[in-house]
C-alpha cells in the first residue's frame, strides 16, 4: 500500500497519547460518518479517492480543543469491535489517521475485495461516546 498523507508531525506525535483516566468525548446525538464515494460494491482501480461525509458535528486537526468537532480515521479492512474505543486509535496501514483534518484522499490499494469504513476521533484521536462511526463499504480494486 502506498503511504497516505496522515497530517501534521504534531497529529502524528499525539497518535500515542490517550487520556488516562478513560475519559472521551459525547457525540451529539444523530451525528454520522459518511462514505460519500466511492459507492458500496464499486470495483475500481488504482489509484482510489475516498470522500469522507460528516453530519452533526465539524471537522478540526488533532489536537484543536473545539466542542462537537473530531477527525476521521479510515478503517481498511479492520473489524471496529475489535478496536479499544476508550484509548487513542492506533496509526497503522489499517487505522490511517487524518489528523490535519483531511476529507478525501487518494491512495493506491492492493488488489482485491476492501471493507472500508470511517471513526471519528477527538483532538487525541479517542472515539467519541458514542463513537460516530459509518457504515462499512466493499469495494473491489483490480
Amino acid at each position: 500500500m502506498k503511504t497516505l498523507l496522515l497530517g501534521t508531525a504534531a497529529a502524528l506525535a499525539l497518535a500515542g497519547t490517550a487520556f488516562a483516566d478513560g475519559h472521551r468525548n459525547a457525540a451529539p446525538e444523530g451525528a454520522q460518518a459518511s462514505i460519500i464515494a466511492p459507492e458500496d460494491g464499486a470495483t475500481l482501480t488504482n489509484p482510489v479517492t475516498i470522500l469522507f461525509g460528516l453530519e452533526g458535528m465539524g471537522v478540526a486537526p488533532a489536537g484543536t480543543e473545539a466542542e462537537n468537532t473530531g477527525h476521521h480515521h479510515l478503517l481498511i479492512n479492520t473489524d471496529p469491535d475489535s478496536l479499544d474505543m476508550t484509548t487513542s486509535l492506533p496509526a497503522t496501514d489499517q487505522i490511517v489517521h487524518f489528523g490535519g483534518g483531511q476529507t478525501q484522499v487518494t491512495t493506491d490499494l492492493p488488489a482485491g475485495t476492501h471493507t472500508l469504513q470511517l471513526l471519528l476521533g477527538d483532538l487525541n484521536h479517542v472515539p467519541h461516546d458514542p463513537p460516530v462511526l459509518s457504515e462499512a463499504i466493499t469495494i473491489t480494486v483490480e
